[in-house]
């Protein structure tokens, strides 16, 4: 069966990010849109990451002055229209032709920021030229400290001014087989893996030995002047961890579901890991944003900005640029409703007592 192909206008009837899906959907191979979708395991994970979102309650606040409210932040020096931020999908040639550097685009022209991904399908040089802007990179360990460094120096290079370090996946290997088009072009050939005896165990004494350890993430803050982020945690002492190593932001995130299945939720760990950091660091969270009143919920259990997903891809799979920006104003408008309904003019407004006192367990 053709797929359809990509739109140079809005769909009909498109009202919220999530009806992108249906349109996308004819549009990607089975293949891809079995990666774009799927999680690890039996999709617990992923399933329990939108499902927690449903069982938080808001508390509707009318009469509240809200005029000249905003959804303005500023994150490490930075100032954006909204705090959704595009998160790192590997691979976006894909689901568009031009892949990452439309999607940088998009989110420049809604004056907001993207995260570009270790396995990004363009170079890094053409992805940040395209967006007109500063980026954030998001870096994979690349088995050893050498590689790693010369991936990093080039980021730095181009001109990206954020490091996010994704932590909960250290063996990160293509889940499906790439077109012959499609490749991780700002990699190094793919480092071999130390041969394993007969009496070894594959992943401890293959896999592993190239994962990186808490020494890493220390080195790695000496070798850095801008912000690092280490994103994939979900337990108090790996955050510990990394406040004590004086990182600048961490990223509360079970990688939407498609590392280790089974995990609790991001939702579900964030006030716990909120009152830890407390303004010691920047915030962020990720897995299961689907709608602005998601990221809203996100918000009043503690984080600063939140990391959108698979619902810009949707966009991306549809109308590229257009499809990407639309998704984002969708999904900020979305947000901006809820905030105004719940009596919060501003982000800083958003609290706990956004939230009902049955959705706090109270």
């Amino acid at each position: 069966m053709a797929l359809l192909s990509k739109l140079t206008a809005i769909p009909p009837g498109i009202q919220t990010a999530e009806d992108y899906l249906a349109h996308a959907q004819p549009r990607l191979s089975p293949e891809v849109l079995h990666y774009l979708e799927g999680g690890s395991g039996k999709g617990i994970s992923l399933k329990a990451n939108l499902d927690a979102f449903d069982g938080v309650q808001l508390m509707s606040r009318p009469l509240t002055d809200v005029r000249c409210g905003h959804t303005r932040i500023n994150l490490f020096g930075q100032n954006f229209e909204h705090p959704l931020l595009l998160a790192p999908i590997a691979y976006q040639r894909l689901f568009h032709d031009h892949g990452e550097s439309v999607a940088a685009m998009a989110a420049n022209a809604q004056t907001g920021q993207m995260v570009v991904s270790s396995l990004a399908s363009q170079s890094l040089e053409e992805i940040i030229e395209a967006a007109g802007q500063p980026l954030w990179f998001q870096l994979y360990w690349q088995g050893d400290r050498p590689r790693t460094l010369r991936l990093l120096n080039r980021a730095l290079s181009a001109g990206y001014n954020a490091v996010m370090f994704t932590v909960d996946a250290p063996v990160k290997q293509a889940v499906m087989a790439l077109p012959d088009d499609v490749r991780a072009v700002n990699l190094e050939s793919p480092l071999s893996q130390p041969p394993v005896q007969a009496n070894q165990s594959l992943v401890f004494d293959g896999w592993m030995t190239q994962a990186p350890s808490w020494d890493d993430v220390a080195w790695l803050r000496d070798q850095i002047k801008v912000p690092l982020l280490v994103k994939g945690l979900l337990h108090t002492d790996d955050v510990a961890n990394t406040l004590r190593l004086g990182c600048d932001g961490l990223v509360v995130s079970n990688h939407g579901g498609r590392v280790l299945d089974g995990v609790p939720t991001s939702l579900a760990v964030l006030p716990e890991i909120a009152n830890m950091v407390a303004g010691k660091a920047c915030l962020l969270f990720d897995s299961g944003i689907r709608r602005g009143q998601d990221a809203f919920k996100a918000l009043a259990l503690g984080a600063d900005a939140v990391m959108i997903g698979r619902p810009y891809i949707w966009g991306l799979s549809v109308a590229g640029a257009l499809g990407v920006a639309h998704v984002i104003r969708l999904m900020r408008d979305e947000l901006e409703m809820t905030m105004a309904l719940s009596g919060a003019a501003t982000l800083a407004d958003i609290k706990l007592s956004s939230l009902s006192d049955s959705a706090l367990g109270r």
